[in-house]
C-alpha cells in the first residue's frame, strides 16, 4: 500500500509563508491525482489544491487562490506533492491533509489515502 508522508506545518505570524511537503513511495502502484485538504476546527474538511498526475493541471479552492501554489515532482520512484502558502491569514489555520489516489498495476485496482495531517496555525 501506498503511504504518504508530510512535513512542513507550524506556526507563523499573518503575512507568512510555509511550505507543505507530502511525499508518496510508489513502488509498483501509479500515484494518480495529488491534493492537500484542511480542517479548521469544529468544520468540516475543505479541498484546498489538486494537481494532476503529471502535475500540468491545478486547482484550488477560491480563497487560496493568488496566494498558495501546489506542485509536484514524480522523479526518483517517488510522487512529491508541494504547497507553498503565502500570505497566510488566521482563517488558514487548520490541519492541512495530503490525499493521493493511486492504481495497482498488478490488479488495476484504485485506492486513495491520507496523510497523517499537519498543523498550520497563523497568529499575531
Amino acid at each position: 500500500q501506498v503511504q504518504l508522508v508530510e512535513s512542513g506545518g507550524g506556526s507563523v505570524q499573518p503575512g507568512g509563508s510555509l511550505r507543505l511537503s507530502c511525499e508518496a513511495s510508489r513502488g509498483r502502484f501509479e500515484i494518480r491525482g495529488m491534493g492537500w485538504f484542511r480542517q479548521a476546527a469544529g468544520k468540516e474538511r475543505e479541498l484546498v489544491a489538486s494537481i494532476s498526475t503529471s502535475g500540468g493541471s491545478a486547482t484550488y479552492a477560491d480563497s487560496v487562490k493568488g496566494r498558495f501554489t501546489i506542485s509536484r515532482d514524480n522523479a526518483n520512484a517517488k510522487s512529491t506533492v508541494y504547497l507553498q502558502m503565502n500570505s497566510l491569514e488566521p482563517a488558514d489555520t487548520a490541519v492541512y491533509y495530503c490525499n493521493a489516489d493511486y492504481k495497482d498495476s498488478r490488479t488495476q485496482d484504485g485506492f486513495a489515502v491520507w496523510g497523517q495531517g499537519t498543523q498550520v496555525s497563523v497568529s499575531s
